[in-house]
């Protein structure tokens, strides 16, 4: 299952996206549509004004499923989190820079135990605080809407989200690296379509793409658009 990591166009549905009254079955559909990746939010209420999951229930999911557990961490203070989440067993924790003040220290703190570790950016903030650590990024998460702000319906991606994306690209590429790019915020059928093919590599799929009233259908089509967005890269 490891080896997701390394393929293309990676679908990360989004876990407080799901009905949170049947996760195990939610979980369940996940699988059997082909899903390998769940994406975790961790959030305090502080960082970002919403609790919609505990730590307790990601440790009882670990424990029944072998999907790769993707947690980005939304907190004020992150090492209680972090550790609860390494203790857990997930495969990669993704912290705010805004509320890290050691972000190189961080990274090595979750390298040290085998998991692996990257940056998220709140919209407004400059991908150049990655200046001096994108080398040690497994992952950088783009957020294209504010926190706390999904459950706003007119809630829109921000407008310079496409150069944002642009400008991180440009600079994982020229530094020749295989950081992964992983888009959260409002992402759409079109965003996979327009950035899975050669710019982004894991997209947080929520509301936009999946339907929980229909949740089998919704997830065929969007496991049938990645593959035509992948094409023969498929590895």
């Amino acid at each position: 299952m490891n080896e997701i990591w390394k393929e293309p166009c990676i679908i990360s549905p989004s876990l407080i996206c799901l009905d949170q009254c049947n996760l195990e079955q939610q979980v369940r559909l996940l699988e059997r549509a082909g899903i390998k990746m769940l994406h975790v939010d961790i959030l305090d209420g502080h960082f970002s004004p919403s609790m919609p999951l505990g730590l307790d229930t990601v440790r009882q999911l670990r424990k029944l499923t072998d999907l790769q557990f993707d947690c980005h961490v939304m907190v004020t203070e992150q090492d209680y989190f972090v550790d609860e989440l390494l203790d857990i067993g997930v495969e990669q924790i993704v912290f705010h820079g805004e509320t890290q003040p050691h972000i190189d220290g961080m990274l090595n703190r979750i390298h040290a135990k085998g998991v692996r570790a990257g940056v998220a950016l709140k919209p407004g903030t400059p991908v150049s605080i990655l200046e001096y650590v994108l080398e040690k990024c497994d992952t950088v998460l783009l957020m294209l809407i504010n926190p706390g702000y999904a459950f706003v319906k007119g809630e829109k991606q921000v407008a310079y989200a496409e150069r944002k994306i642009r400008d991180l690209k440009k600079m994982i590429s020229e530094r020749m690296l295989d950081t992964k790019i992983e888009l959260d915020g409002r992402v759409s059928p079109e965003d996979i379509q327009k950035y899975g093919k050669d710019t982004a590599d894991i997209f947080v799929t929520g509301s936009t793409c999946i339907c929980l009233p229909d949740m089998e259908k919704s997830l065929k089509k969007l496991m049938d658009l990645r593959k035509n967005v992948v094409g023969g890269n498929e590895t």
